[in-house]
């Protein structure tokens, strides 16, 4: 799924107005800000050109994790939402992206940070995309109750503090009427956030549409995090910026599905890169009883589907 050529010269044309210098150094100052945050929702992005470099360097980033994990929910969960609810909206990469897979009609995308709302705002306007509105909001304090059938959270939940992160992911369950789609970091921190909230969430009795086959503990052990990847285009500005000559950058993503019904799973979730040799693939398996590494011969009904399984498929077995 391709970053809308139409958002990324908006963003290019008003990142012609400033210095190269200006841009990579706000980059590197944005990504100290990141490392360094303590986790009790500190705001980060404070200046109109903080929130462009962001459009420049993250957006992409956010829009092809959403795409891929909000492609894979709706593999499993038999709905086709037209309505949105977008906490954390950035500059609303998320809505871009379920715009490309859902018949999205209304959106409501919330940010606290003003001049990520003002730039998402204007991008969406100026690339036609209608339906969105945007709110002044922070999800740590806001009481205004608001639902919508597919609900977002994309890199906001591991900002938290554990205890505020509990509150805030019971918010989005309430607002949520048929899915809610939690997306985080590709790392351990991140994927233990989602492996938390996916226990808070089965006992309040909400449902897993992706990426688990399954609702029992989760079986990943200790020292490994489920995790999956978004090949992102890189624009000639975003390697000025990063100062990178590859033309790509893989996303490491982790994410949560959840469910107001029950859905029918997939047998298995591939978790791994495939390993193709002659004749055989082998691929580590979440499946509904184990994790387990499966090795697929010629000779097997499945190989021809396993040769083209990529790391966060479903597969039969």
């Amino acid at each position: 799924m391709e970053f809308p050529e139409s958002v990324r010269r908006a963003v290019e044309m008003r990142a012609a107005a400033w210095q190269p210098s200006v841009l990579k150094n706000t980059s590197a100052d944005i990504t100290r800000r990141y490392k360094s945050a303590d986790k009790t929702g500190s705001r980060l992005i404070a200046s109109d050109v903080d929130a462009l470099v962001y459009s420049i360097v993250r957006m992409p980033a956010t829009f092809a994790a959403v795409g891929a994990a909000l492609g894979y929910a709706l593999e499993t969960a038999d709905i086709m939402p037209q309505t949105m609810l977008d906490i954390g909206s950035g500059t609303g990469a998320a809505v871009w992206a379920a715009h490309e897979l859902c018949d999205i009609k209304n959106a409501v995308c919330l940010e606290r940070e003003g001049a990520m709302h003002r730039l998402g705002q204007e991008l969406m306007s100026q690339c036609g995309l209608s339906g969105a509105v945007w709110e002044d909001a922070d999800i740590t304090t806001d009481t205004k109750n608001r639902s919508a059938q597919l609900v977002c959270e994309s890199y906001m939940l591991n900002e938290l503090s554990p205890a505020l992160r509990e509150e805030v992911i019971n918010k989005l369950w309430d607002s949520t009427q048929e899915i809610l789609l939690l997306v985080e970091p590709g790392t351990p921190e991140g994927f233990d956030v989602l492996r938390q909230a996916r226990s808070q969430l089965l006992e309040a009795g909400a449902h897993i549409a992706a990426p688990c086959p399954h609702e029992d503990i989760c079986r990943i052990s200790k020292g490994d995090w489920c995790h999956f990847t978004a090949r992102v285009a890189r624009s000639r500005l975003h390697k000025l910026i990063k100062g990178g000559d590859v033309p790509y950058e893989d996303e490491k993503f982790a994410y949560l599905a959840l469910s107001r019904k029950d859905v029918m799973h997939g047998v298995a979730r591939v978790l791994r890169h495939p390993v193709t040799a002659k004749g055989r693939v082998t691929l580590s398996l979440c499946e509904k009883d184990e994790n387990r590494e499966v090795t697929i011969t010629k000779s097997s009904p499945l190989y021809k589907s396993a040769r083209k399984a990529q790391c966060g498929d479903m597969i039969g077995r």
